[in-house]
Formats: C-alpha cells, sequence, structure tokens
C-alpha cells in the first residue's frame, strides 16, 4: 500500500492527461498522441515535485511497454498472409528503407547512430508506437527521452498530412483501390491514420491499408530484438550493462501474435485489447510529456524533425517505384 500511495499522485496526472486527450480527440477531432504530448509538456512543472516523479516514472517505463506489449493482438499470421507475396515485400522493404536510410542520414548530418534508428524506426513501422518501443530497447538517457518526444512529435504531424494528401496523390496518379491501400498502409506512419486514408478512398482500400500497415507492425518484433542483439554485444564487449535480449513486453508482444494466429479470438476481445494498449500509450506519452519541457526539446534544433521528413519522402518515393513495377 506504501508503494502504491507514492505513485499515485504522478499516475493520477498522466491518467487525467490521457482521459482530457480522450474527450478532445473524440469530440473535436486531432492526433491524440500529439495531443498528449503537447498536452503533458503543459505540466511539466508538475515533474520537478517529488510526490509526482515516482508515478510518472512508471507510466512513461512500465505502462509504455504494457500498451506495446498489447500491440501484438491485432497481428497474426494468416491475415498477413492473406495479402499475397507483393504487398508483403513492398512493406517490409520500406521498412528496412526507412531504418537504412536513417542510419544513412543520421550519420551526414552528424547526429548518433540511436536517432537514425529511432526515426527510421519510427518512419518505417508505426510511427508513435514504434518510437517508443525502440526507445526502450535502447541505452537510457536523458537526451534519448527527448528525441523519442521530438520523433513522436515529428511523425504523428507528419502522418497527419500523410492522411490528407496520399490519396490526393493516389488520384493524381491513376491509381486503383487495392493499390492506394498498398500506398497508404506501406507508407503513412501511424494506424489510425492509415485507416483514415483508406476510407477516403473506399473501404476496401480502407481494408488493404489496414493488412498492409499490419504487417509493418509485425516488423517491430524483429527490429528490436535484432536492436538488442547489437546494444547487447557492443556492450559486452565493453563490459557494461544492458538491456535482456528480449524484455518481457517483447515476450508478451510474441505471445499476443502466437495465440491469435492460433487461436480464433472474438472481436470484441481483439477490440478491447487494443482500446486498452491505445490508453496504455496515451497515458506513456502523457507522462513523457509531463517529463519534457519545450526548451529542452528546442536545444535538440531542427535537424531531427528534418531527418524524419527526408526518411519519409524517401520511404514514399521507394513504395511509388514498387507500385509501378509489381503492381
Amino acid at each position: 500500500m506504501e508503494k502504491l500511495r507514492s505513485l499515485a499522485p504522478g499516475l493520477t496526472v498522466a491518467a487525467t492527461v490521457a482521459l482530457a486527450v480522450g474527450f478532445i480527440s473524440e469530440h473535436y477531432g486531432g492526433p491524440p498522441f500529439l495531443l498528449a504530448l503537447l498536452l503533458g509538456m503543459a505540466f511539466n512543472f508538475l515533474s520537478a515535485d517529488a510526490r509526482v516523479r515516482p508515478g510518472i516514472d512508471l507510466s512513461a517505463r512500465t505502462i509504455l511497454r504494457v500498451g506495446v506489449a498489447l500491440l501484438g493482438i491485432r497481428i497474426t499470421v494468416d491475415r498477413i498472409a492473406d495479402l499475397g507475396p507483393v504487398p508483403v515485400l513492398l512493406a517490409v522493404c520500406g521498412v528496412a528503407v526507412a531504418i537504412g536510410s536513417g542510419l544513412l542520414l543520421a550519420r551526414l548530418a552528424g547526429r548518433s547512430q540511436d536517432e537514425g534508428l529511432l526515426s527510421g524506426g519510427a518512419v518505417g513501422i508505426c510511427g508513435a508506437s514504434a518510437a517508443m518501443a525502440i526507445s526502450a530497447a535502447l541505452p537510457r538517457s536523458p537526451q534519448a527521452e527527448r528525441l523519442t518526444l521530438l520523433t513522436v512529435i515529428g511523425v504523428t504531424a507528419l502522418s497527419t498530412v500523410a492522411m490528407i494528401v496520399y490519396p490526393l496523390l493516389a488520384k493524381t496518379l491513376g491509381l486503383n483501390e487495392t493499390a492506394s491501400g498498398v500506398l497508404f498502409g506501406a507508407t503513412i506512419h501511424d494506424v489510425a491514420q492509415v485507416l483514415g486514408a483508406g476510407l477516403t478512398v473506399s473501404p476496401q482500400a480502407g481494408d488493404v491499408a489496414t493488412f498492409v500497415k499490419l504487417v509493418r507492425v509485425a516488423c517491430l518484433l524483429p527490429v528490436v530484438i535484432g536492436i538488442g542483439l547489437v546494444y547487447r554485444t557492443r556492450h559486452n564487449a565493453a563490459n557494461t550493462q544492458t538491456q535482456p535480449l528480449l524484455p518481457h513486453f517483447l515476450l508478451g508482444f510474441i505471445a499476443l501474435v502466437i495465440l491469435g494466429s492460433v487461436v480464433q479470438l472474438p472481436a470484441m476481445v481483439v477490440g478491447t485489447v487494443s482500446e486498452i494498449s491505445r490508453w496504455c500509450l496515451l497515458v506513456a506519452i502523457a507522462a513523457l510529456g509531463v517529463k519534457t519541457s519545450f526548451a529542452e526539446l528546442f536545444a535538440l534544433g531542427w535537424k531531427p524533425l528534418l531527418l524524419i521528413l527526408a526518411e519519409t519522402v524517401i520511404l514514399l518515393g521507394f513504395v511509388l517505384v514498387g507500385l509501378v513495377f509489381f503492381l
């Protein structure tokens, strides 16, 4: 009870911000992750309070990992296989292109490898959720938290712009419903915006876009494992402590993917768990916002945002070329 009492103030702050964001997003629209960040940062003054800090730290780490683990409920092997080989390969290769371009551009811009992995993974996989998961696998540092927040802001903003612009681009290029769905699912960062863009064209385009997006979400597992393996090897060589190769949240992610692939789960169960995951991520991002000030973000400069924009353009170009040649 004493432990719970010490966590209650911070948990209450993060949950209150998340509930406010849910209300605003539902009634007035707007990207919830971005709203959670900005509203959380408005309460940054609370992070200096020793009573609030423990619960905020728990929200930003443990609740974050629970939310990422629960993402696995939406992925099954059968649903991915139904797409056929071309969209799957295009989505998987797009993830590799985004991460590779992130590492290369970060090096050319004089930025760290961690920043390239974080931004490339967020652009290539699933936006804010991927940024949070990859951040959890990277070495801890105050700058890493600030970069994570800036990455979430960048990919969420660009994802919202893409939801509006990409359907117009698909219409201009004369893409059919299937090709449009593949384009949206393989390029737009966040799941909600993928679905929104797809439904702008047609219900069929929305379904295809969602399935292709799930292929990218499934890539989160091998990417995080790969990052953990690289850093484990590097830190072992330096005789320093590192994260476990398979953190508990990743094991939970794997278990839910296997469960959903073996057992036909009721739609209500999948929907409920997905909603719990969304709320966990909202609470975690709100907590990260409370921990970070605008001044700390501005100190990072504009290069991280330009990096995300460049990766987004490269991914879009790669997928468009793939659509021309293979669909």
